[in-house]
């Protein structure tokens, strides 16, 4: 059984009330458990934290005892050398997510750090962006 870890950054904690025009209604949690009900078949973990060290650590622990990792990173997508080395010193694959299409936002948001160490990035796809993630991580096993 495929072991999947979902990783939210800063700010996702607000999913559902925060900007709902650009990140939806629903909350993380409830979408999660959809996913487990979709993917019955993997045994997915989750971390939402606004602190950069516990992502750091959480990826750390990935490569170690998970298969793969879906990574929304938030803000530190864009300003954290670190959880890039972290992301670059396991062996995991770590697919990046974005819910909302972070090219048609801010100038300052079209820049990734963590790319070039992810194996490719789902961005603009809303919370479905997750699921194919996981639909993923289930092709590349067969």
């Amino acid at each position: 059984m495929l072991k999947i870890l979902i990783i939210n950054g800063p700010n996702l904690n607000l999913l559902g009330t925060r900007e709902p025009h650009i990140y939806g209604s629903q909350t993380f949690e409830e979408f999660f458990e959809t996913l487990q009900a979709d993917f019955a078949n993997m045994e997915l973990h989750y971390l939402q934290s606004n602190i950069e060290g516990e992502l750091i650590n959480k990826i750390h622990e990935a490569g170690r005892d998970f298969d793969g990792v879906l990574l929304n990173a938030g803000g530190y997508t864009h300003t954290s050398v670190a959880i890039s080395d972290a992301i670059a010193g396991i062996s995991v694959p770590v697919l990046e997510i974005h819910i909302s299409n972070i090219y048609k936002r801010e100038t300052f948001r079209h820049k990734s750090i963590i790319s070039q160490e992810c194996a490719g990035m789902i961005s603009g796809l809303g919370l479905q962006g997750y699921r194919l993630g996981l639909q993923y991580f289930q092709d590349l096993k067969k």
